[in-house]
């Protein structure tokens, strides 16, 4: 019973007063932070990706190397 009355006494109004302090971010700025994530995942994909050609490249070139 007691869980019940601090949820209903003070869990909830502290939950109502933190919302009351959430701004929503504007149409602008969620347009922005979209494009920053898109360009940076573009970003790091391509790093990657040359990352892993450039490893098998120099994986294939040692085994020839040693002919394995």
């Amino acid at each position: 019973m007691e869980k019940i009355n601090y949820f209903f006494k003070e869990f909830l109004p502290q939950v109502s007063a933190e919302w009351k302090k959430v701004t929503k971010p504007s149409w602008l700025e969620v347009r922005q932070t979209t494009v920053v994530v898109i360009v940076t995942s573009i970003v790091f994909a391509v790093y990657l990706w040359l990352t892993d050609a450039v490893i098998q490249y120099a994986y294939k070139g040692l085994n020839t190397l040693l002919g394995l």
